[in-house]
């Protein structure tokens, strides 16, 4: 197996064998992630994938799920998912899952018939991150696209009968606009009607242009209380019956879980406790592990 570069994956695909199709992101603009920032973004030649696919075949007996990496494999050629995936169904019988990584522009690129192939040949899930609903907070973070946008495409996904996963940032919106933040998100995804949320929360790295309008004072985080009002609010403002909501990333500062809309008021119940003192909130040097 040939990997470019450090590789990412959602937490869900820890098992499964990642291939990388792209390499790096398509949008890698955005001013608070630093996933890709050393990768020089390309797509790689469906033969290489072919053979990458093939070696991990000749080592691996049993391979229940594929992750095709990096962060916008979905950007390729129709023609060219096409072909990876008739080598999945022919190689790989046993497996059960392909996932990716889908941009909103990506997914808004494709026809609606060409999603529709996709899933008959395989792709059973696509990760897609809105980060906020917010088109002010989008536009400062230089997502690249609006929250309607990120609406149409979910719908598209949905369509397709190819389940959707959608990851938001808690403390995106800063001190300036986490009410705005907080609210349009919750509305947003609820309009997106994904099968599966995962709420994780701001982490700065240095060299990001984010840490330096931090300096700078231009931007303000929230504090951990802070992020657990927000996120409070978030949840109140959420409407996805029978979506599984997760906020158990390592740089959440207290776990949730539940499906919604069935364990909301749980889950706002904790955060009240958590607020209160009565929840211990995860350490700071916890978060970075």
């Amino acid at each position: 197996m040939r990997y470019e570069g450090m590789i990412y994956r959602p937490p869900s695909e820890a098992y499964s064998l990642i291939v990388q199709v792209t390499i790096g992101c398509s949008q890698n603009h955005c001013i608070f992630c630093n996933m890709f920032k050393e990768k020089s973004f390309r797509i790689r030649k469906a033969k290489e994938v072919l053979e990458d696919l093939q070696d991990a075949r000749n080592q691996y007996r049993h391979v229940e799920k594929i992750f095709l990496a990096d962060g916008d494999a979905l950007v390729c050629k129709t023609q060219d998912l096409e072909s990876i995936l008739h080598f999945i169904q022919g190689k790989f019988p046993e497996c059960r899952q392909v996932t990716l990584y889908g941009s909103p522009r990506s997914i808004l690129m494709k026809d609606q018939e060409e999603l529709d192939k996709l899933q008959r040949l395989g792709i059973s899930m696509i990760y897609m991150g809105l980060e906020s609903g917010n088109d002010g907070v989008l536009a400062y973070m230089k997502k690249g696209v609006t929250a309607q946008e990120m609406i149409e495409a979910a719908h598209k996904v949905k369509k397709a009968g190819i389940r959707l996963s959608v990851t938001a940032i808690s403390g995106l919106g800063g001190r300036k606009l986490w009410k705005d933040h907080a609210k349009d998100t919750g509305l947003v995804l609820s309009e997106m009607k994904s099968d599966y949320i995962g709420l994780l929360t701001l982490m700065i790295e240095e060299g990001l242009p984010l840490a330096d309008k931090i300096r700078s004072g231009e931007f303000e985080l929230l504090n951990p209380y802070d992020i657990l009002i927000e996120t409070k609010e978030m949840i109140k403002y959420l409407d996805c019956p029978g979506c599984l909501f997760r906020s158990n990333h390592a740089s959440n500062y207290v776990n949730l879980r539940g499906t919604l809309n069935q364990d909301k008021e749980t889950m706002i119940h904790l955060l009240d406790e958590a607020i209160k003192g009565n929840i211990h909130m995860k350490s700071e040097w916890m978060r970075v592990l």
